[in-house]
């Protein structure tokens, strides 16, 4: 099962993801599909591992979350904006091999029996990219977003900290 929560910036989606996690499962899984790059970032990484709490197992994958270990756990995979900076870069910014790459990720974690929360930023809410680069990542966001939202078996878009469901499929 996959739900996808979707919102703008410190709109609550990671908070809501969590706290539904720990609803079902007193043994959470958490993915981070960040990379790190600096000092400050594995501060921040491991900040909030702490305010997760002990209860939750933790992984760091920038790109192959399906391989981990996550069948039969509920999951929370924080974000497809990260995840997906990462294959734009790995296929060298082509934004078609990297739409298949994520779509081939999620296409496997839905073969796979648990719960998934999945975390993402929405796209066209703000101002537009002044870089080429910048647009064309929009785009991809923009389709990534898309498909799973097709395949998510429940969509929850936050706004300002409040959750509107706006996909449920009855089970």
């Amino acid at each position: 099962m996959i739900t996808l929560v979707t919102g703008g910036a410190r709109s609550g989606k990671s908070r809501y993801a969590q706290d539904q996690a720990l609803a079902i499962s007193q043994q959470p899984v958490y993915v981070a599909t960040a990379k790190i790059w600096d000092e400050d970032f594995a501060q921040r990484i491991c900040r909030h591992q702490a305010e997760r709490g002990a209860n939750w197992t933790n992984y760091e994958e920038e790109l192959y979350v399906s391989r981990l270990p996550l069948a039969g756990h509920t999951v929370v995979i924080d974000c497809v904006t990260l995840w997906l900076t990462n294959f734009f870069a790995l296929h060298d910014y082509d934004t078609d091999k990297a739409l298949v790459s994520l779509q081939t990720e999620v296409d496997a974690l839905q073969q796979q029996e648990g719960h998934f929360f999945i975390v993402t930023n929405e796209i066209g809410m703000g101002v537009h990219a002044e870089t080429a680069i910048g647009r064309k990542f929009t785009d991809l966001q923009g389709w990534a977003n898309q498909y799973i939202a097709r395949v998510a078996d429940t969509v929850v878009l936050m706004v300002s900290g409040i959750p509107v469901v706006i996909k449920k499929r009855e089970l």
